[in-house]
């Protein structure tokens, strides 16, 4: 029998969760240094193909393979178009008109969504009060973490904001639909190895169609490198996690590592890259915190139960 995702995730799920959004903050780095020699498409589609590739070759050493059955390539289609084609495209394209800012703010709305359609479309993710007020303090957070600068021309170019917005929409929409990978039985690995080879498939022609890259020239070393670890920490062992947690605490859940990427991004960049923490992280990581801590329950029950059995303790 599946595990119940309408509950607080358990340890080793939180700790699946961080390491996603390790690993999807230092994309940043990774994709900073790639698209220097790159341009957006033709990098987005040696992510994932690569990283489709490596899964392929992990794939028979775990004892796995892909499915042949044709509706499980079907979900893998739909979840390439999801989760891949249609936000990266978006997202590519929002962020030539608007701020990198703005646009994690906006990203930032995918919890969001996702509690109001789980809420709609599910039985067992529905929305309680704590999540939602949790989810609106952890927004608020990654708003305090980007700043006010990042604000600075919102409403300038309201296309390509909606098309942050509708990005985040089909991540939440993607974490609905990935939900079937479980009832059909398909590994964790085998979904992400399927994914990725679908939305490879998915976004090579749009790639050759608008980048050219038989006319680029050839990526130095460190474009080269950014490219493979990009591939395979940030995608390939990235969706990984991210089927195995979808499988086991919900879409709900899973979402809240869009919370998570900003807080990792600067934490990277504190320890790795030598920058310095500005005023306002401190107190949009303190809202995250909070956020996380409303949404998952248990802290507020344990201070609720030390205040009603407080009175009880006097009186005896």
């Amino acid at each position: 029998m599946p595990p119940a995702v309408n509950r607080p995730m358990s340890a080793p799920e939180w700790a699946m969760l961080i390491c996603l959004s390790v690993l999807w903050g230092g994309s940043f780095f990774f994709t900073g240094l790639a698209l220097s020699g790159l341009p957006p498409l033709t990098l987005v589609v040696l992510r994932v193909g690569l990283a489709a590739l490596i899964l392929q070759l992990v794939l028979p050493l775990a004892g796995l393979r892909l499915p042949r059955d044709h509706r499980v390539w079907g979900a893998f289609f739909g979840m390439g178009v999801l989760n891949n084609a249609v936000p990266f495209c978006l997202i590519v394209w929002g962020q030539t008109h608007i701020a990198s800012g703005l646009a994690s703010i906006l990203n930032a709305t995918t919890p969001l969504f996702t509690v109001l359609l789980a809420h709609l479309l599910t039985a067992d993710e529905r929305m309680t009060g704590n999540r939602l007020v949790g989810v609106l303090v952890g927004f608020l957070g990654v708003a305090v973490m980007v700043g006010p600068a990042a604000l600075v021309g919102a409403g300038d170019d309201l296309l390509a904001q909606f098309a942050v917005l509708g990005a985040a929409l089909s991540y939440a929409c993607a974490g609905l639909f990935g939900r079937r990978f479980r009832r059909m039985n398909v590994a964790p690995l085998a979904t992400a190895a399927g994914q990725l080879t679908a939305s490879a498939l998915l976004l090579l022609p749009l790639a050759i169609l608008v980048d050219r890259p038989w006319t680029l020239p050839m990526p130095s070393a460190s474009v080269g490198s950014a490219v493979l670890g990009l591939a395979m920490l940030s995608t390939a062992l990235a969706y990984v996690l991210y089927f195995r947690i979808l499988a086991r605490a919900g879409a709900t859940n899973l979402a809240l590592v869009t919370f998570l990427i900003p807080f990792s991004a600067i934490l990277l960049g504190v320890l790795v890259l030598g920058e310095r923490l500005a005023p306002r992280h401190v107190p949009g990581m303190i809202l995250i915190g909070c956020g996380l801590a409303s949404i998952d329950g248990r802290l507020l029950r344990r201070i609720g139960a030390r205040r009603t059995t407080a009175p009880e303790r006097y009186q005896g």
